[in-house]
């Protein structure tokens, strides 16, 4: 089987891989983000995975490597992880009462292949109160987070709904990655789906 690598340092997605028992080891990625363009969020959300995924050498034949990048993205505006509470602040300020638009892009590279998945999720917020907002700030969940919250942690209090993949929200779009990674060998490991897959 092949042995898929994580590009990536994100909790998110190492939960996510381990949630469906996808074996994987991580390897540290050093691009420097602030050479791309933007032109609109799907290209940028795939030119942000490929750019990391190429800093990332492939070291024995049968590896895979899995690079991510989520993005959000407000009226055509890219919100990132925002640097202080008053950024927060506004972000979220911004959202509230309103749709927005997450975006992941993901690349898989082997020896052999490489390909693309780009997930779009539409967000929506309740209608924001300013102690909702100062209290969320306050929890400390904005600061590593792009558009400034968290759908998997308190910040669910925030969200009114979604459309498409929640876990494309969290990280990574799941489900599409785990049926694309088939194409490279890469499978759950739990025991009784890999007897299952050998006959055994």
């Amino acid at each position: 089987m092949s042995q898929l690598i994580l590009a990536s340092s994100s909790p998110r997605r190492k939960e996510l891989l381990e949630q469906v028992h996808i074996p994987f080891q991580t390897r540290k990625q050093d691009a420097d983000e602030s050479s791309l363009p933007f032109y609109n969020p799907r290209a940028y959300v795939q030119a942000l995975a490929e750019l990391k995924n190429r800093t990332v050498n492939l070291q024995e034949h049968n590896e895979v490597i899995l690079s991510a990048d989520t993005i959000v993205s407000y009226e055509g505006k890219v919100l990132g992880k925002p640097q202080s509470a008053d950024e927060a602040y506004e972000m979220l300020s911004m959202l509230s009462g309103a749709q927005h638009e997450v975006y992941t892009g993901v690349m898989l590279r082997s020896s052999e292949q490489e390909s693309f998945i780009v997930e779009k999720t539409t967000v929506e917020f309740w209608p924001l109160t300013k102690d909702e907002i100062e209290y969320y700030i306050e929890t400390g969940d904005p600061f590593d987070k792009a558009g400034g919250y968290g759908i998997q942690t308190y910040g669910a209090t925030l969200v009114k709904g979604i459309k498409g993949d929640y876990n494309n929200v969290v990280g990574l779009p799941l489900s599409r990655v785990v049926r694309s990674l088939q194409a490279y060998g890469v499978y759950p490991t739990l025991p009784e789906l890999e007897n299952e897959r050998t006959g055994n």
